[in-house]
């Protein structure tokens, strides 16, 4: 492996259970109303595509534009007050910084990902970050992995993936990298998301230099 390209949410910040209990709350706020999978169905979507996802398919009263912008106000005012950094994620981050060089693959807007890296420390451990707000297509599409292997300058297939949820793995399967999945244990893989993995950890801090150098 050339280099290891990491998602944000779940992966280094347990912040699905909040996006899961905000998003909740707009949706029931605004005339809404939120399904069992929706959750499921939103993890990975970039944000102008899960906004219109609520503003469309769940029937709330708001614009996507609107959604969006208030969702993510909420968001960020819950950073503000505390990033729930995954125990023992930053010490991983850096471990492996130490031998490649990192880049960052999340749905989070732009906005939020700043937040999360500086609240952690972890800004300067990243070569290049991009979030799914700046290119065509969220996840499950490639665009975001494919994006930042070519901002690395790395070629897809000598690239790791560290990914939690099934829309993920999808992602940097499809632009050809190796995935390194840590599911979440509320939001277990699909079973055809776990194939695609080519290996399956119970945390985050089972990632080692080890772990990478095997994928090879």
């Amino acid at each position: 492996m050339d280099a290891v390209v990491f998602d944000l949410d779940g992966v280094i910040v347990d912040s699905e259970p909040v996006w899961e209990e905000v998003r909740r709350g707009y949706v029931a706020e605004h005339g809404g109303s939120w399904q069992e999978d929706t959750q499921r169905r939103l993890m990975g979507m970039s944000t102008g595509e899960w906004a219109r996802y609520l503003s469309g398919e769940l029937g709330v009263r708001r614009t996507a534009e609107q959604v969006a912008a208030e969702v993510v106000e909420e968001m960020a005012q819950r950073y503000a007050a505390r990033v729930p950094l995954i125990d023992g994620a930053d010490e991983v981050v850096r471990r492996l910084a130490a031998r490649w060089p990192l880049g960052l693959a999340s749905s989070s807007p732009t906005r939020l990902i700043a937040a999360a890296l500086a609240a952690t420390g972890l800004a300067d451990a990243f070569r290049t970050t991009l979030s799914t707000e700046e290119t065509e297509r969220g996840k499950p599409a490639p665009d975001v992995y494919l994006t930042v292997a070519r901002r690395l300058d790395v070629d897809p297939a000598r690239c790791a993936a560290v990914e939690d949820s099934s829309n993920g793995v999808r992602s940097a399967a499809a632009a050809g990298m190796a995935v390194v999945a840590v599911p979440h244990g509320a939001y277990p893989l699909d079973p055809d998301a776990e194939r695609l993995a080519a290996t399956v950890l119970g945390s985050i801090g089972e990632l080692t230099p080890k772990v990478v150098d095997g994928l090879g």
